[in-house]
């Protein structure tokens, strides 16, 4: 299809759905693993915090990611880009597959990691060439896609791990991105890159970006720390579900995952309402859902409603957090929309590392309990980055 995209132009319902759809089948490879852990554990016979370090090394690969390849979509076309990223993603997924030891597994995690950031590609294209009245319900959808592909990722990998095994999950993995390849080829025009200059320069931008725009510092920080706390819940869940009283296996862990619909579904209206409510408003409901979320989840921990309860409230938290915040970011400097976009999703990973990390190490020494101390304390850093920013931010 060869069409040419203008900024603020607007953008063509296909190429919408295909960001939206793509961007969730693409994400998926980074949670695959979290219902899989106690069955790769139990298989590769390591200890549960070696098996912890899965979920983590990707969280890694995923940021390393999104500093060093996301900006190169200023630099290059991004068809490019994205499709080699495929090709790579194929590789590592299929590594994982066959892996014999951990050793494998956690090197393959991290390329996978570090591969899966097209969707963070997918994201700027709905801000920057959408028409103005459009952009925030259209970033909505791209992440709406995004975070139904997350969710649909740990039910699938949960029913096809306790049917066929969890090598079989990352065979399925490996031919879904061989077809997101080709849809990606087809639909997707071609997008001219917005920065002349070495590599080494768009690097060193990134640094005068941190710089010039002290919001683009409180964005990404207090996102980062908010999806610290999201991921202490989810990187431990399923150890929590695997013991007395639920002696729950994956498939149970997975379907889980199908209570963050309400976060999934919450994505669209809140990008609707950024700009009406502000995005200093909707981190502090953020917050505060969340912390009412790990309330549920500690004192209610023995119980299926309130765990249930708390995936949906912290979904829908996470949700108010992070898209109030990354559609905040695009309007600070459009024409490094890609690099923008990594200072801001690289501080949100590495976020999320700390907090699986802190999670898995808490868990270790005290539990469920020490997993909810990590989340309730990140979560309060997160607010009170807000509370001592500008009253504007």
């Amino acid at each position: 299809m060869k069409q040419t995209l203008k900024e603020n132009g607007g953008l063509p319902p296909l190429i919408l759905w295909t960001l939206s759809i793509v961007a969730g089948i693409s994400v998926a490879n980074l949670y695959y693993n979290q219902p899989l852990l106690n069955m790769l554990r139990y298989d590769l016979d390591v200890s549960e915090f070696t098996t912890n370090l899965i979920a983590m090394v990707t969280q890694i690969g995923y940021a390393l990611g999104l500093l060093f390849v996301v900006p190169l979509a200023d630099m290059y076309k991004r068809k490019k880009i994205i499709v080699t990223n495929f090709a790579l993603l194929v590789l590592s997924l299929l590594c994982i597959a066959t892996a014999p030891n951990i050793h494998i597994i956690l090197t393959a995690s991290l390329f996978t990691g570090i591969c899966s950031v097209i969707p963070q590609i997918f994201i700027p294209i709905a801000a920057i060439y959408s028409k103005p009245e459009n952009k925030g319900r259209n970033v909505g959808l791209v992440v709406s896609g995004l975070l139904s592909g997350i969710l649909v990722s740990r039910v699938i990998s949960g029913v096809v791990g306790e049917l066929f095994g969890w090598r079989e999950m990352y065979y399925i993995a490996a031919v879904l991105m061989v077809v997101c390849s080709i849809v990606v080829v087809t639909v997707l025009p071609d997008i001219r890159p917005t920065f002349k200059g070495k590599y080494a320069d768009l690097m060193k931008s990134l640094l005068s970006l941190v710089k010039d725009y002290p919001a683009l510092r409180i964005y990404a920080v207090r996102s980062g720390l908010a999806f610290g706390s999201f991921l202490a819940m989810w990187s431990c869940l399923a150890f929590k579900m695997g013991q007395a009283p639920f002696f729950a296996n994956s498939d149970v862990v997975g379907m889980l995952g199908l209570c963050g619909v309400a976060g999934a579904m919450s994505a669209s209206l809140v990008g609707k309402y950024v700009r009406k409510v502000g995005v200093r408003a909707f981190n502090f409901w953020g917050c505060g859902l969340i912390l009412l979320a790990w309330l549920l989840l500690y004192f209610g921990g023995n119980f299926y409603t309130s765990i249930i309860a708390g995936i949906i409230i912290i979904d829908i938290g996470m949700q108010c957090i992070q898209l109030s915040n990354q559609s905040s970011i695009f309007e600070l400097c459009p024409a490094a929309s890609n690099r923008v976009n990594t200072i801001f999703m690289t501080t949100y990973f590495v976020g999320g590392s700390l907090g699986t990390f802190l999670s898995g190490t808490a868990w270790q020494l005290f539990g469920w309990a020490g997993t909810a101390g990590v989340g309730v304390f990140l979560c309060c850093a997160s607010l009170l980055v807000t509370l001592l920013s500008a009253k504007k931010i």
